[in-house]
């Protein structure tokens, strides 16, 4: 067998950014590449004839990315009263500390190493800037750092890279989790179900109506791919290279490192059921950065 070709989630449409809601425009970053898409999703958050506004995930340390933030803030006549970030990973937070720093305010994010400023976030909280109100979602998975966040005035949902625009997220060994993806999942489904959310904001590609149906979807694709890995677990395979030989099989060269770390994630969801045993190190990290640029 080889991989089966899973239906397309997500959008098809261009993306350039842009309002959203009259709460919600997103500033994109001109880092687009394999990893992430047209870019990372900047997103400024703010109410209407208010005088504070929040940004979510500053993207690259790149000071035309940050004229363009400011940019956007000034056309809303708003000032930047905090950065937050989703996750750690650079293509989100490797320009938090140098825009909080032109911008006097502090950088709120999960893992202490990219806080600036005397508060973290956790799962359950509520930030409000000016009239601005958010609340914190614990969604680890993708990475055990990631933080999603509901804009419940506006029924918008930030997911980070837990949900993107197009097609699905990455998880990858050691700091995606399968098992803890799947409850993150469900734990946004509460959140849409609960709040009337109607739409899933990512960290790339574009804002998604429906939710439900994405989200569903994004289930459904997890499901179907791990029970291809079960199927070739129970013809023998004992390693993660021989699941990637057949299940990735048509996996373009330069994007396989990142599907051996996927494998061995699910491969390691099963070994935690006590589905799947191995003497294969699967907590291994590449041997070099996955490199978001490429």
């Amino acid at each position: 067998m080889s991989g089966r070709p899973l239906p397309y989630i997500g959008s098809r449409d261009d993306w350039e950014g842009g309002s959203v809601t009259p709460s919600v425009v997103c500033v994109l970053a001109h880092n687009a590449g394999a990893w992430t898409l047209d870019g990372t999703n900047t997103w400024l958050l703010h109410v209407p004839s208010t005088s504070k506004c929040i940004v979510i995930d500053p993207g690259p340390d790149e000071q035309s990315h940050f004229k363009a933030i400011l940019a956007a803030a000034h056309l809303r006549d708003c000032e930047i009263g905090a950065v937050i970030l989703t996750h750690g990973h650079s293509d989100h937070s490797a320009g938090a500390k140098s825009l909080a720093e032109l911008t006097n305010t502090k950088v709120r994010a999960l893992d202490p190493k990219f806080q600036l400023g005397d508060e973290g976030l956790t799962g359950g909280d509520v930030i409000t800037i000016g009239e601005t109100e958010l609340q914190v979602l614990a969604t680890p998975g993708h990475s055990l750092d990631s933080m999603s966040f509901l804009l419940p005035h506006d029924g918008s949902l930030l997911t980070g890279d837990t949900v993107l625009g197009r097609g699905t997220a990455v998880i990858t060994m050691p700091d995606g989790d399968l098992g803890a993806y799947f409850e993150s999942l469900e734990r946004l489904k509460e959140q849409v179900a609960t709040h009337e959310v109607s739409w899933l904001l990512p960290g790339h590609g574009p804002a998604l109506s429906g939710p439900t149906d994405i989200l569903n979807s994004y289930v459904e694709h997890r499901i179907a791919r791990l029970a291809e890995v079960r199927e070739v677990v129970k013809a023998g395979a004992v390693t993660s290279t021989d699941v990637l030989d057949i299940v990735y099989a048509d996996t373009p060269e330069k994007l396989k490192g990142a599907a051996r770390q996927s494998v061995k994630a699910q491969l390691a969801y099963l070994k935690h059921l006590g589905e799947f045993t191995t003497d294969e190190d699967l907590t291994s990290p590449l041997a070099e950065t996955l490199d978001v640029k490429d």
